[in-house]
């Protein structure tokens, strides 16, 4: 990931770690990103509730997507989209770490054999 796709993503996930609305927008658009079916979609028209350079930087991340198309884990992003779930999505902790735990027990099996 470049540098100013880099910067506007890293003050996303700053803003999605807040308490009003717009961090509220800000979270949900990134946990689209991260896992869309266990975190929901995103509304699009939800970017009119956040201010102009907070939808810029929306925008240069979606960009980059398009570009380097990798999810957050693969770029170094995992923990801090897991802080985002934990303040916004709750009730997927445990699912999600049961789920991770899962995928890595199986992982491990196939290797094995």
């Amino acid at each position: 990931m470049s540098s100013a796709p880099q910067a506007a993503l890293q003050r996303l996930i700053r803003i999605a770690r807040g308490d009003s609305g717009q961090c509220r927008v800000v979270a949900n658009f990134l946990l689209a990103w991260w896992d869309a079916a266990a975190c929901g979609g995103f509304d699009l028209t939800d970017v009119w509730a956040v201010d102009a350079a907070i939808a810029e930087d929306m925008l240069t991340v979606f960009a980059e997507l398009l570009r380097c198309r990798r999810d957050p884990d693969s770029l170094g992003y995992g923990r801090q989209f897991e802080a985002i779930v934990r303040r916004w999505r709750p009730s997927l902790n445990d699912t999600r770490s049961n789920r991770a735990a899962g995928e890595d027990l199986s992982r491990r099996q196939s290797h094995r054999s």
